[in-house]
């Protein structure tokens, strides 16, 4: 038989290449709209602390500031998430973003004259940097496929890190030629841009303007009654309390560690500020290596590698405890901002897939409202128990903590791939 005339090989159908999400515009508006909005939620406390620095800002108001926006946070990160599912997510994005651009100007015109129009405004932006998480995160779920939400979310996250890598030379560098006011209106016009780029979504069960189904009865349910829904539906999924439990026992007392004694070990045991920026510095550039290998790795069991991730970074207060070489201290932050974003992405990916469309956004309110709400928490006690038990004794508890915890989770049902466990399913 002549190669002319020879049977053609079969060729094995390969699946198509799946498109990047990058080169998805409803994709790049959102992202662009988080990525501003997480400019400007870090660029606050650090332009305040420029005031303070320049003596227009005591410390103790910069306290009070900081207080009085955690405090708008944690107000609006529950009823955000009702709102979020009751009516469109954009619209919620929308509103909160404007809301955080008003406040930057008023602080800025409270700078020096008065305190209760800088916390007025502190509080409102805290609440807008609450309201946008949830609605961020569910609209995301509603913008990209099932397919490439992990890819999405550590696009999402990337961006994050890039910004506290890059913002505070960028900051300083602005306020050579700007006021500490100009800065701050400036804050405002990212939040401005947060609020108006983001496009609609429209994924399921929303209407075709994006609108979730409103609440049977007169006049709807209550915020209360539907918030307790959204923990209803938390509560059919094991492995996410477990995770979520997990993940707030570490932040509660690794970052905690980091926050506090870090600074304290810095200056007492190696006499220098280098080991803090260059430990933090590490960690950084760890969770921009941890995005970028997280966007293309699938494990087998991504619940369990993702809770192996949270508990790696019991390396970064432990690290605290011995007398070891600055280096072995900027390694062992690198490890644990790899861990974090191991764990952030696949976290993020299986609640958007797992939860219910129209409760998204309020189990992911309660995500925030716990892991980021109880920090505060921790750095009130760490620096009394450091004085109590000392630092070694602390920082070896918080190590343990951090192990401990994420190996517990991983015990619960579901957790090995961050999902609700079926009948017949192999669970260990």
């Amino acid at each position: 038989m002549t190669p002319s005339s020879a049977p053609p090989r079969s060729v094995e159908a390969r699946p198509p290449r799946q498109r990047t999400v990058l080169l998805d515009l409803a994709f790049l508006r959102l992202w662009t709209g988080a990525t501003a909005s997480g400019l400007a939620t870090w660029a606050l406390p650090f332009v305040l602390g420029l005031a303070v620095f320049d003596r227009t800002l005591g410390a103790t108001d910069l306290g009070l500031l900081l207080a009085a926006r955690t405090a708008g946070f944690l107000a609006a990160v529950p009823v955000a998430g009702v709102l979020a599912d009751r009516h469109s997510r954009r619209s919620v994005v929308l509103w909160a973003g404007l809301a955080s651009s008003v406040a930057a100007p008023l602080i800025a015109a409270g700078l020096g004259r008065s305190l209760l129009l800088m916390a007025t405004g502190a509080a409102v932006a805290g609440a807008g940097q609450g309201a946008c998480r949830p609605a961020y995160q569910a609209l995301t779920a509603e913008v990209v496929d099932a397919d490439r939400r992990q890819q999405a979310n550590a696009a999402m996250t990337l961006a994050v890190r890039v910004t506290t890598l890059v913002g505070p030379s960028l900051a300083a560098l602005l306020a050579v030629f700007l006021g500490t006011r100009a800065l701050l209106v400036g804050i405002g016009l990212l939040w401005l841009v947060a609020a108006c780029v983001p496009g609609r979504g429209a994924g399921p069960g929303a209407g075709h303007d994006g609108s979730r189904p409103a609440a049977d009865g007169p006049g709807g349910a209550s915020l209360l009654a539907e918030f307790t829904d959204g923990v209803r539906e938390a509560r059919r999924h094991p492995w996410f309390l477990a995770g979520l439990g997990a993940l707030t026992a570490v932040i509660a007392t690794g970052y905690s560690a980091t926050g506090v004694a870090l600074p304290m070990v810095s200056r007492d045991e190696y006499g220098t500020e280098v080991v803090l920026a260059g430990a933090m510095t590490a960690y950084t550039a760890g969770a921009l290596g941890g995005a970028l290998l997280i966007a293309r790795w699938r494990p087998r069991s991504p619940g369990r590698a993702a809770l192996a991730g949270l508990a790696v970074y019991g390396f970064a207060p432990l690290s605290l405890v011995f007398p070891v070489h600055p280096a072995v201290v900027m390694a062992a932050y690198a490890v644990a901002g790899i861990g974090i974003e191991l764990f952030n992405v696949p976290w993020f990916t299986a609640a958007q897939r797992e939860v219910a469309p129209d409760k998204l956004a309020r189990v992911s309110s309660l995500d925030f409202l716990l892991s980021y709400g109880l920090a505060p928490v921790g750095l009130a006690f760490i620096a009394p128990a450091i004085d109590a038990f000392g630092a070694t004794a602390v920082l070896t508890g918080c190590a343990v903590v951090c192990f401990a915890a994420p190996a517990a989770a991983a015990l619960a049902p579901g957790a090995r791939t961050f999902s609700r466990p079926r009948a017949g399913d192999d669970v260990r």
